[in-house]
């Protein structure tokens, strides 16, 4: 890999890929973005449009061509062990499309086989990378609202899911692990490892989709927080995703994209305001481009989306099942 410039090939050109490709143009300087697709036309044409420096009509192709030094993953779900498997034994850098996997035991084996070949292996946790989440966190380590005792995540967005996404499969689930996954994730970077969840499933909303489209999902922590996730995809207007973090010494507020961040403490508030941003994606592109440079693990590595999927299975497992799963210390699972 150049010093200064990573050559990212953008695997799957759907119209995530091209919000990906679109948001990283400020990247320009540092990222060179290739795009392959089964379609060659349509690599082409998102080569084009978004000042590509190549195109593949194929995985393989790309994988194999000694220009690129990563693959980005962006192709359904139920593939991701597959394509992200390719580019490993070509010796790629792997960023791969949240979940990690549609299943653990997929999930297990990219992992495994990315730590085998000794390669970078990156869940594109977007949500972590936002300006707002970041200096959430850093309030929180700083104990400015004394002891954690609330976390609020929720979301209601009007999208009806087609293909692939509407057969449980193929998609590995429903909401939770398609979007929920994300609000785990951040209660997950703020406050640790929980001890235990409880989940239920909302009434469908959703004709034609075979996943749940609505979940509450409780986490408790060792220390006595709780953390309360409501995602949901409905037929009604949007519900923006907001946070809440309340603490024994104060409360943290803030509309996830919207760049404004709400802390107050007794009766003063002080906000930031960061640019509007609600994919934080070109920060987790220069992280995984430090992480390949430095030789070390990116923060949303292989293993934390690891982990982040064994607490979807757990909240599957607890809304099937009626009552409460416990988690145990975090380590990869025997396979």
């Amino acid at each position: 890999m150049n010093q200064s410039r990573l050559a990212l090939c953008v695997i799957g050109c759907g119209s995530y890929a091209a919000d990906f490709a679109s948001s990283v143009q400020s990247l320009s300087g540092e990222v060179d973005l290739y795009f392959a697709s089964r379609d060659a036309a349509k690599a082409e044409e998102y080569c084009q449009r978004f000042n590509g420096k190549g195109f593949f009509g194929s995985y393989t192709e790309a994988a194999g061509d000694a220009r690129v030094d990563a693959l980005y993953v962006c192709t359904p779900h139920h593939l991701h062990r597959e394509h992200s498997e390719l580019g490993i034994r070509h010796g790629k850098h792997i960023l791969v499309e949240k979940p990690l996997a549609h299943s653990l035991e997929d999930g297990l084996k990219i992992v495994q086989a990315a730590d085998a070949a000794g390669v970078t292996l990156m869940v594109a946790e977007n949500v972590r990378y936002l300006a707002q989440v970041r200096q959430c966190r850093e309030l929180v380590a700083e104990g400015v609202l004394g002891e954690i005792r609330l976390l609020q995540f929720q979301e209601e967005y009007p999208f009806s899911p087609g293909g692939w996404r509407s057969q449980q499969s193929l998609n590995g689930g429903g909401v939770f692990i398609d979007g929920g996954i994300h609000k785990l994730h951040f209660m997950r970077y703020l406050m640790g490892e929980p001890e235990a969840v409880s989940a239920a499933q909302l009434p469908k909303a959703m004709v034609g989709h075979e996943g749940e489209d609505g979940v509450v999902m409780m986490l408790r922590w060792s220390s006595g927080a709780v953390g309360l996730i409501n995602h949901s995809w409905t037929a009604g207007k949007v519900v923006l995703p907001t946070v809440t973090v309340s603490g024994s010494g104060g409360r943290i507020h803030f509309e996830v994209g919207s760049g404004r961040l709400d802390l107050q403490t007794g009766d003063s508030v002080k906000t930031w305001q960061f640019l509007p941003d609600n994919r934080g994606l070109p920060e987790m592109v220069r992280e995984l481009q430090r992480s390949i440079l430095e030789g070390r693990e990116p923060e949303t590595s292989g293993k934390e989306g690891l982990r982040d999927l064994q607490l979807v299975v757990a909240a599957y497992e607890s809304a099937r099942l009626g009552t409460t799963v416990p988690i145990g210390n975090p380590g990869m699972p025997s396979g």
